[in-house]
């Protein structure tokens, strides 16, 4: 099955179940305004701009014309994906980071798709970064998805969210609506200022993979003998095994839930504060309400 079948049954479900209607939702326009696209005339009717009369058609015709204008509807949204060694992690005992990075890609660039508007991908890691530029269909998003999927190994170099933006910076000159996907949890002062560069281009959206909680009873697989053993904890930027005692120990699960708690409102404060919308992604299932909540997010911000 393909990225995006995944993807667009999911929704599928999703809709029917919970939120009929809403995948007729979409982003804030970039722009405001007129448009710039010359459709035809009508004749005057009394409200209509004056600035939009057609002074040599109403002569012409003997009657008052107004020009009508298309809005101008289609955007680029530009994925800027972190593909580091850190996003092959597993979220949890059943979703790994990747699988989450590319769904809610997914769903963000089916939703763009959609809306006949252009996807493209800049993806890295603290070595290398990579962009596809912008192109339209669902062929165009499957192969960006394909990209995604394939770049996020255990075997990649560390990654480097700062490094992935700062490329963006450079590369990507035009105005777009750039969707950042990540498992970082803390922004730093570097971060910081490359979002900052970036909001004065782009529409910024942030979207957060989540961690396993290392201290979650653990789960089993079956070994080489057909009986089930505790799943190994696994640093996998550190590439050792983490220790027994962390599993199972409820009053270390609830300070490491105050811990998340408390980095995820830091990450929601200075976010907030560079004007760049948020949400934090668990799982596929609350991937596709996460999202909208974003979006949400982003049409009021464009209001204020």
């Amino acid at each position: 099955m393909s990225h995006l079948t995944r993807v667009k049954t999911r929704l599928s479900i999703h809709a029917h179940r919970k939120v009929r209607g809403l995948l007729q939702g979409e982003y804030a326009a970039i722009q405001v305004g007129r448009g710039i696209d010359f459709n035809d005339l009508r004749e005057y009717v009394r409200g209509d701009d004056v600035k939009d009369i057609d002074w040599k058609a109403s002569a012409r015709s003997r009657m008052l014309l107004v020009r009508r204008y298309v809005a101008e509807r289609k955007h680029t949204v530009l994925f800027a994906v972190s593909t580091g060694r850190s996003m092959a992690a597993m979220n949890d005992a059943q979703v790994s980071k990747r699988e989450l990075a590319v769904f809610v890609t997914g769903v963000m660039g089916y939703l763009a798709v959609r809306h006949g508007d252009l996807v493209a991908l800049v993806h890295g890691d603290a070595r290398r970064q990579h962009a596809r530029p912008p192109d339209n269909g669902e062929l165009a998003l499957e192969r960006l998805l394909g990209r995604i999927h394939d770049a996020i190994s255990p075997d990649a170099p560390p990654s480097d969210l700062t490094a992935v933006l700062d490329y963006v910076a450079r590369a990507i000159r035009r105005r777009t609506i750039l969707v950042v996907v990540s498992d970082e949890t803390h922004v730093s002062d570097a971060l910081a200022e490359s979002l900052r560069r970036l909001t004065a281009q782009h529409e910024v959206l942030f979207l957060t993979i989540g961690d396993l909680d290392p201290t979650l009873a653990a789960g089993s697989a079956v070994n080489g003998g057909g009986q089930r053993a505790p799943r190994r904890l696994v640093d996998v930027d550190a590439g050792t095994g983490g220790p027994s005692w962390l599993r199972g120990d409820t009053r270390l699960a609830q300070e490491y839930a105050a811990l998340v708690a408390g980095e995820e409102t830091q990450l929601r404060k200075r976010l907030d504060q560079l004007g760049v919308v948020h949400e934090r992604v668990r799982d596929t299932e609350s991937a596709i309400a996460a999202v909208f909540r974003v979006l949400e997010r982003h049409r009021h911000a464009r209001r204020r």
